[in-house]
C-alpha cells in the first residue's frame, strides 16, 4: 500500500486523517508545517501528499510548489475556503485536487485512490524513488533532484537492485547472482569495485541514502533518517 504524507498544523485533523487512512491500509507520515514536510520527503518514499493551505513557516501553496519542483507525486490541498480565487491559486501552485473543510474522510480516500491510479506511482514497476533520487529502469536514467545521471550498465543495475531493497543485507555472492548472473566467472571483488564507484558518485549528490558495508556479510543500502 502507498505511503501518504499528511501536512496540517491542526493536530485533530492529523489524528483523524491518520487513523482513517491507516485503517485503509496506507502508511501515514505526518508533519505540522511545510518545512518539516520537505524534510520527511527527503528521507521517506511518499506516493501522495495531503497539504493544508494555512500553516506556519510555509503555507500550503508554497509547499505544493516545492513538491512539484522536486517530486513527481500528486498533491491534494485542504482548505477552509471555497473561493474560486483560492482554488485558482492552488492549481497554479501545482495541486492535483482540492478539498474544502469540513470533509468526509471517505471522500478524501476516494480522491487519493483516483490520483494514485492516475499517477500509477505505487504500482510503477520501472521507477524507484528514495527522497530526491529516482532511478528509472526503462530509460536507464538516475535523477537526483534536477540532475540526470547516466551510469555504466552494471553500476546502474546494482544501484537499482539496492534501491529497490533498502535496509536489507545482501552477500557479495547474492549480488553477483542478481547482477552478473550464475555463469559469471569473476570473483567477489567485482562487487567491491562497483560499490566503491557508486559511493564516489553519490556521496555528494544524494544525502538520503548510503551503501553500508556489513562486515563479514556484504552490503546494505540504508536510508538516512537524520
Amino acid at each position: 500500500m502507498a505511503n501518504i504524507l499528511i501536512v496540517d498544523d491542526d493536530s485533530n485533523i492529523l489524528k483523524l486523517i491518520g487513523i482513517f487512512l491507516s485503517e485503509q491500509g496506507y502508511k501515514v507520515l505526518k508533519a505540522t508545517n511545510g518545512i518539516d514536510a520537505l524534510e520527511i520527503l527527503k528521507k521517506e518514499l511518499c506516493h501522495l501528499a495531503v497539504v493544508d493551505v494555512m500553516m506556519p513557516f510555509m503555507d500550503g501553496y508554497s509547499l505544493t510548489t516545492e513538491i512539484r519542483n522536486q517530486y513527481n507525486i500528486p498533491v491534494i490541498l485542504l482548505t477552509a475556503k471555497n473561493q474560486i480565487e483560492d482554488k485558482e491559486r492552488g492549481f497554479l501552485a501545482g495541486t492535483d485536487d482540492y478539498l474544502v473543510k469540513p470533509f468526509e474522510p471517505k471522500e478524501l480516500s476516494f480522491r487519493i485512490k483516483a490520483l494514485l491510479r492516475r499517477y500509477d506511482t505505487h504500482h510503477d514497476e520501472y521507477i524507484v524513488r528514495i527522497g530526491s533520487t529516482a532511478i528509472n529502469k526503462k530509460s536507464y536514467e538516475v535523477k537526483v533532484g534536477d540532475r540526470t545521471i547516466l551510469l555504466p550498465l552494471k553500476e546502474f543495475e546494482l544501484l537499482y537492485f539496492l534501491l529497490s531493497n533498502p535496509m536489507q543485507v545482501f552477500s557479495r555472492d547474492h549480488l553477483i547472482e542478481q547482477i552478473w548472473g550464475l555463469d559469471y566467472e569473476g570473483d567477489e571483488r567485482t562487487v567491491d569495485v562497483h560499490i566503491k564507484r557508486l559511493r564516489e558518485r553519490f556521496s555528494k549528490l544524494a544525502d538520503t541514502f548510503h551503501i553500508k558495508t556489513v562486515r563479514g556479510v556484504g552490503y546494505s543500502l540504508e536510508v538516512k533518517r537524520e
